[in-house]
């Protein structure tokens, strides 16, 4: 932190108003000795004893004065201690001629020196203002000195002269250690005021990118501040002349009169419903309203997520139970198959229940791996060669009729995600195109197509089937757990997929492909 005497030499530091009032002082000051000089009041004691010594001195004075007032506005008041300091010097030298020649300290000009010490000892540091008032002090000893010698003055001069540099010193001292309290305040006060204006800054920042809308009302009814949040989710609401508008004024009138909710509920432009909550700011002014809007799809999507966590943990459990006396149903079926006493009727049944008991296996087993998958690694990886890769162990491990295509780019293209999740995702996907491929045309095929898509930005992989696709009302409900509208499926594998996609920031979404098949389209991060 910087000392007030640093402060005090710098020039963007000068006190500028301060500066103006002098110049103006000094001017004045010269104009009104002159004026009284050639008046009958100052007869006898201004330039009683050397007129003409008086005269130029004055003159020269009052020229210099207006043309220093002239080069301070075109400086725009801000000049450096240095020109300061020759002014103050100026000052001293000018009035101890006047006091020369109006014959000694009798005239009452030596007090003159009194106000612009003063001034200098506010302008300038402690060492130079202190520098200046000594400086004045022995000019005015040392005149007096030489007159006592001329014999033109007495010892009476000498006492006054020296009572003179005591009140200098004094004035001096005071008024630096006053103004130096002062530049103390006004920097603590300068400090302040920047922090403040800082943490104004990083709260509106903070409540411009808040999710949550923030609309601030004043008592007039007039918005005083809303963030982008408010102004998207809000919208029409915003303009008073409209009828939302109206329904988000009444809200707010309802719940000053009453104190209550108001209308806790407002309609949107896309249809979701929006939450109010209100707060009072009290100010000098009155009191303002502060409303918090947030879009009740956005609470239900939260709320929905907890619940599917919750429920996830509880499936998990389940699962986890179910298992052992599922493998012993299982099991026992097996046995009870193998009997020679088993009728053929039998022996449909227990295919019955050992068909199911894989179902369910395949359900829990499902549900265990969301219960412990793990964050991904994401690498960069070649698309094409570790596609080509994962569909040879594919067909390996698969029926020798299911026929998996892929169309790559000649040029490589790459993309960072985690193999293993990855791997499990486009397998999930392959499985699903073969077996709508086959419901649809009786052949088990499917196509698999990785470009660069310019308009999006990224990488793109697309798994086409022969099928007729999700139908337009299930789109948004195909990703959702559980969902599924087979009797074989469990509902979790593109939920699975879902999940796996956002774990690598992929995106993933069923659409028409450019050749008008159904098809999965996994778009990586850019």
């Amino acid at each position: 932190m910087s000392s007030p005497n640093d402060i005090n030499t710098h020039p963007s530091f000068q006190h500028h108003e301060l500066l103006r009032i002098c110049a103006i002082y000094r001017l004045s000051i010269a104009l009104v000795l002159l004026g009284v000089f050639y008046s009958d009041i100052g007869a006898g004691a201004l330039g009683d004893y050397a007129p003409a010594l008086f005269l130029y001195t004055i003159v020269v004075y009052s020229i210099l004065n207006f043309g220093w007032l002239i080069f301070l506005r075109q400086q725009a008041y801000q000049v450096g201690t240095g020109q300061i300091g020759i002014i103050l010097a100026c000052d001293i030298l000018v009035f101890l001629l006047l006091i020369e020649s109006s014959g000694g300290l009798n005239s009452g000009l030596g007090y003159l020196l009194l106000i612009n010490c003063s001034i200098g000892s506010i302008l300038l540091d402690r060492r130079m203002s202190a520098f200046f008032a000594a400086l004045a002090s022995i000019g005015v000893i040392g005149l007096q000195l030489y007159n006592l010698i001329s014999g033109q003055g007495t010892s009476q001069d000498i006492v006054a002269a020296g009572g003179l540099g005591l009140l200098l010193f004094a004035t001096v001292s005071a008024l630096q250690y006053l103004s130096a309290r002062i530049r103390s305040a006004n920097l603590r006060a300068d400090q302040q005021s920047r922090q403040a204006a800082h943490l104004q800054r990083l709260a509106q920042q903070i409540i411009e990118r808040m999710g949550t809308g923030v609309l601030v009302v004043g008592p007039s009814s007039q918005p005083e501040l809303i963030n982008q949040a408010a102004r998207r989710l809000l919208g029409e609401q915003l303009h008073t002349d409209s009828k939302a508008g109206s329904d988000l004024r009444r809200s707010i009138r309802q719940w000053r009169n009453n104190g209550g909710p108001g209308t806790p509920l407002l309609q949107a432009e896309n249809g979701s419903e929006l939450h109010l909550n209100f707060a009072k700011l009290e100010h000098e002014s009155g009191s303002s309203t502060l409303v918090f809007v947030e879009d009740n799809r956005t609470l239900a999507e939260a709320a929905q997520k907890l619940k599917l966590a919750s429920l996830g943990h509880l499936t998990a459990s389940i699962a986890h139970e179910i298992r052992n006396p599922l493998s012993a149903i299982s099991h026992a079926a097996q046995l009870l198959s193998e009997s020679s006493q088993l009728q053929e009727e039998d022996h449909h049944l227990t295919d019955i229940i050992c068909r199911q008991s894989q179902r369910v296996n395949q359900i829990i087993e499902n549900v265990m791996q969301l219960s412990r998958r793990q964050a991904g690694n994401p690498q960069e990886h070649d698309l094409s060669g570790w596609l080509q890769q994962l569909i040879q162990d594919y067909n390996a491990g698969s029926d020798q009729s299911d026929r998996v295509e892929l169309d790559l780019p000649k040029q490589p293209v790459s993309a960072k995600f985690d193999a293993a999740q990855m791997a499990q995702v486009v397998t999930n996907l392959t499985d699903n195109a073969l077996h709508h491929s086959q419901t649809a045309t009786g052949k088990r095929q499917a196509e698999i197509s990785v470009y660069y898509n310019p308009v999006r930005g990224c990488i793109q992989l697309d798994v086409k089937d022969q099928g007729p696709g999700v139908p337009q009302k299930n789109r948004n409900k195909v990703f959702e757990p559980f969902f599924t509208t087979g009797n074989k499926g469990s509902g979790l594998g593109l939920y699975i997929a879902r999940e796996l996609c956002e774990t690598n920031k992929a995106n993933i979404y069923h659409c028409r492909s450019d050749d008008d098949r159904s098809c999965f389209r996994v778009e990586f991060a850019h």
